[in-house]
This record gives structure tokens, sequence and C-alpha cells, in this order.
């Protein structure tokens, strides 16, 4: 028998899944980015309310679109907004209160493109600052909470809250069209679409917070938008790159859990879980982005870095000489102390730990790395390796105390706890 709590663990992973669509067409109908929010938060408070009780939903997304839709009608009632934001999409409104309803149900049903890509491009506006568009995006569509966009962006939460209040309401003033662009307009915001599409993809791959160790929903999505991504400017190396990076990257979701959801880390999993078909996939969009001229550009060089890791067939045949000059190539050309930490694991595996250890401690005191829970995991799996065992748990400890993961929590502190036996 399910207990409350576990109901509403459900009901968290349910929202998760579906908080960027419910966003997505409430804004589609509002243009409203700020009140569509409002009203999907209102949506899960119902939710919580009635789910325990009642039991969650065949389709919890519908129910909650349903829930939201009934609110917007609500709060249209209240604020005597109905007639106004019927007129924005296009619809006559009659003198009774069922027409009314009616009407906004059809504007909140009219499918037409993709809500998920619109929000993006909104988000990606250039009036907005870089790191505002990506912290925007990350927030509706990645379903991410601040604290956990903080994280990702090595920055603090307070700052990035501030980001997306800011952008929300930049975009409200300047009247910002819900929509894809076309021509310039479209390539000018296009970079950042596909930043944002990786770290959503990101974000499934290893969950920032929660007990999950992968958000597979997440990935997905940012893979099917990548491909619709790719249909609208498929002359661009760079799109094609992200979707081979990310199909390729998802071709180990199989194997990257056991049966109980723990982490198997890259050199144990079974290789035979692997999805051959998505590696395929990946591959073909790598070639495509190559024969674009795109072969020596970041998301092709990430790709050509999984790549590597695809086509060995077991961990030991991993050309990792070859990853190590991938990622010094991507260092050189957009410098950042996480790919050099990846360069530095990387050299490690091809020459031997004390010389992935050199590099580490060369960035271990950026600032930027402070509170990377990733570095300290990474410095104590290579002095376990060079015999030091006592730094290497104080290390699994410190990265043990960063994560907000419980699965990676919990193999971190195992870590720590085989030093200590050792």
């Amino acid at each position: 028998m399910k207990t409350e709590s576990d109901t509403n663990r459900a009901i968290s992973a349910v929202w998760k899944d579906e908080q960027p669509r419910l966003i997505a067409g409430l804004t589609r109908m509002l243009r409203d980015i700020s009140l569509a929010e409002e009203l999907a938060q209102d949506a899960l408070v119902i939710a919580l309310s009635n789910w325990p009780k009642a039991g969650i939903p065949q389709n919890p997304g519908a129910w909650l679109m349903q829930t939201a839709k009934r609110r917007a009608i609500d709060l249209f009632r209240h604020r005597k907004m109905a007639a106004t934001k019927l007129v924005e999409v296009g619809h006559t409104i009659e003198t009774d209160v069922p027409n009314h309803i009616e009407a906004l149900h059809e504007a909140m049903d009219d499918e037409v493109g993709d809500d998920l890509l619109r929000l993006i491009f909104t988000s990606c506006h250039p009036i907005l600052p870089a790191e505002s568009r990506v912290a925007l995006t990350l927030r509706l569509l990645g379903g991410l909470t601040t604290e956990e966009i903080a994280r990702a962006f090595l920055a603090a939460e307070p700052t990035i809250g501030q980001r997306i209040v800011r952008a929300k309401k930049t975009i409200a003033e300047a009247g910002i069209p819900f929509e894809v662009p076309s021509g310039p307009e479209r390539a000018e915001r296009l970079s950042s679409v596909l930043g944002v599409l990786y770290l959503i993809f990101n974000e499934g791959y290893s969950a920032t917070s929660g007990q999950d160790w992968i958000r597979p929903q997440l990935c997905d999505e940012a893979i099917r938008l990548g491909r619709v991504l790719v249909g609208l400017v498929p002359q661009d190396s760079e799109a094609h790159a992200l979707l081979a990076l990310m199909e390729i990257q998802a071709s180990r979701s199989g194997a990257r859990t056991d049966a109980k959801g723990h982490p198997v880390l890259l050199g144990d999993q079974d290789r035979s879980l692997w999805n051959q078909n998505q590696i395929s996939s990946g591959l073909r969009a790598l070639d495509q982005a190559i024969a674009l001229g795109g072969e020596n550009r970041p998301y092709a060089l990430q790709a050509a870095i999984a790549a590597c890791h695809a086509r060995a067939r077991t961990a030991a045949e991993t050309d990792w000489p070859r990853i190590a000059q991938l990622y010094g190539q991507l260092a050189a050309l957009t410098p950042s102390p996480v790919i050099e930490l990846n360069r530095a694991v990387a050299v490690s595996m091809a020459n031997g730990p004390a010389a992935g250890l050199a590099i580490i401690d060369t960035i271990k005191d950026d600032p930027a790395l402070k509170n990377y829970h990733l570095l300290y995991g990474i410095r104590g799996d290579m002095l376990s390796k060079l015999g030091r065992h006592t730094e290497a748990m104080l290390e699994f400890r410190r990265a043990a105390d960063l994560t907000r993961n419980e699965r990676e929590r919990a193999y971190l502190m195992g870590r720590a706890e085989e030093k200590t036996i050792g």
C-alpha cells in the first residue's frame, strides 16, 4: 500500500516531467510567462491536495492542464480580464459564461507549432543578457529550482533568482512575441537555444538533485527538440553536432544505473546495454556536422569525444590519448575550468593518475570550482589510485557533502567508507 510520502514523491516526479509543457502551453495562450508559471504552480498545489486521496490520474499532464485552464478562467473572471485575453487569441466572445469557457479551452488546445521550442526562442531573445537567457530557460523548461540553476552556473542563488525575475519582467515589458522567429533573427538566437538545450539534456543525464541519478524524460525532450531544430536550420553544423552529442550520450542510459537505481560509472558499464541504434543516429549526425565544415567547433569536438567512447567495444579499448587531445582543442577554443577538469580525467586515463592530478592541482583553487562536487570526487579517485587513501577519503566526503543528488551522495559516501576501511 502506498503511503502519502510515496504519493508525494510520485507527484513530484510527474511535476518535473509535465511542468515544461504546462508552462509552454499556458504561455502560448496567455502571452505572459509569469502568469503561466503562477497558474502551473496553482495546478500543482491542487494536485498535491487531491491526488493523495484520489490517486494519480492516468494522464496527469492532461489533468494538470485542465486544472490550470479552470484556474485561468477563475482568474479572468476575478480580474474582469476574460474578454481581453480571449480577443488576444482571436476568439469571438459571447455574453454567456459557458461560451467564454469553451472559447478559452479552444484557445488553449490550439496546438500550432511546438510550444516548447517557442518558449526556448522567447527565453533566448537577444534583449536578455546571455546568462539570463540560460537561467530562465532552465527554470521554465528544465524544471530546475533557483538553487539547482545556481549550482549548474557555479553562482550564488540570489544572483540567479534576480536574473530570472528580471528576465521575465523584461520579456513582459518589451512585448516579445511568443514564436519561433525566422531569417536573421532566428540565426541570432540559435547559439543560445543550442546552449540551453544542452543544459536541459545535461540535467536529465545527471540530475542536479533529487532521488534519481538520471531523468530520461528531460534527455528525450532535449533530443526531440534538437531534431526539430535541425529541421529548422539544416545547414548549421553545430545543430547537427549537438544532436549527435545528445544521441550518443543518451545511448548509454540503459547501462548507467543498476537494478536498484544506483549509479554505474562509464568504465564499469555493460556496453551490450548501450543503444546501438541511437549511437548510429548520433554518428550520422556527427558526420553531417563535419560535412558542413564544423569539425573543430565546440559541440562537434564534444560529440567526437562521445564517439570515441561509443566506438570502443570495451572500456580498455577507449582511445584516451585521442580524447585528451580533443579536450585540449576544446579548452583552447572555449577555456573553462570544467573542461580542464575533464581533460585531466582523460590525461589520467592515458598517462596515469599522477599526470591527471597535476592538472587538477593547477585549477583546484579556481573560485568557480569551490562548490563543484565533481572536482573533489575526481580528485578523490585519482588520489585513491595513487594509494593516498586518507586524502582520497576526505575528498570523497567533501564531494558527498556538496552534491544534492541522493544517489550520487550515497555513491560518494560509499567510496569514502572504502578508503576508511582500507
